[in-house]
């Protein structure tokens, strides 16, 4: 191959052994996804109608929500048509597309996180000056970066992948990551192996940054039994849901750098999914039903419906 540019056209070759039960499959997965965007935008519209919920904790929680939209739409409509398809392929360019958003949707999701965490922080350990320190300039400040770093810095790693010389167009996995295009490269250069160790090695601190914000809030809250309430209540949730999207996380990454191809590729494509199945689908539920705010106010919305 003279240069990347002659792959048009790469093939997703995590869907051969889903034949037999393609239909049982794609029944499954939509019913998934339509529960995945219902519960979502269900917490987006309740948050965005309720002027009470026009705070940094409640807006943070939208802002996950969104970002979880965004990730998944890079994925299940297009898995969707390739479970019923007998030709599992996708274009060069919307194969970086798809790249491109999955990952930033993950980074995305790391840095919401620790913005929560931080909201908690300052909310229980600093709580005179919270109103003064999560002001609705730095609000939105910080919701701007959040979405903006992921973006840009995923949107750098995939121009730099774009001008590798490829030679291969076989993916062994059911939709794009960059890494996985990266292992088709000819010639391993230094970006292949510093583009990903500086992304991880960015969000890493934004997980050592949320292990410390919950250190020192468990450890306040041991002194007061109203504060430990406070932590019941809105901290437990935001720990769920990030012992979920961590523990996603480093299955999907042990699992693309040390596959040994021991794994039946059901349980290879199970991995490659699960952190666009379990924090999309678990996260708005478990806020849903644990912050008591967010709770009533769908709740009285379902009783006027009702009536």
């Amino acid at each position: 191959m003279d240069n990347a540019s002659e792959v048009m056209i790469f093939t997703l070759s995590g869907f051969n052994g889903i034949v037999n039960y393609r239909f049982t499959l794609f029944a499954l997965t939509f019913v998934c996804y339509c529960v995945i965007v219902q519960v979502n935008v269900t917490l987006i519209l309740t948050i965005i109608m309720d002027k009470s919920l026009h705070e940094p904790m409640f807006i943070f929680l939208c802002n996950l929500c969104i970002n979880s939209l965004y990730g998944t739409t890079a994925f299940y409509p297009k898995f969707l048509i390739d479970i019923l398809s007998t030709s599992h392929v996708i274009s060069y360019a919307g194969c970086l597309v798809q790249s491109l958003v999955v990952n930033s949707s993950a980074c995305a999701e790391v840095s919401f996180l620790a913005l929560m965490a931080y909201d908690r922080y300052v909310a229980i350990c600093q709580p005179l000056v919270y109103h003064s320190v999560m002001n609705p300039q730095r609000m939105c400040l910080l919701v701007f970066a959040a979405w903006i770093l992921p973006v840009g810095q995923l949107l750098i790693t995939i121009t730099l992948t774009s001008t590798l010389r490829l030679c291969g167009s076989q993916i062994s996995r059911i939709y794009c990551v960059n890494y996985v295009i990266r292992r088709l490269e000819c010639t391993p250069s230094i970006t292949t192996v510093f583009s990903p160790a500086f992304t991880i090695t960015f969000y890493f601190c934004h997980f050592l940054y949320v292990i410390y914000s919950y250190f020192y809030i468990m450890k306040t809250c041991l002194t007061c039994k109203e504060e430990r309430m406070k932590f019941m209540q809105t901290c437990l949730p935001h720990l769920s849901s990030l012992i979920i999207v961590i523990v996603c996380l480093l299955f999907d990454l042990l699992h693309m750098r040390f596959d040994s191809g021991k794994l039946s590729e059901g349980a290879r494509n199970f991995m490659a999914i699960q952190f666009l199945l379990f924090p999309p689908l678990i996260n708005p539920l478990i806020y849903g039903i644990k912050l008591t705010a967010i709770r009533n106010r769908i709740q009285s919305f379902l009783c006027m419906k009702s009536l």
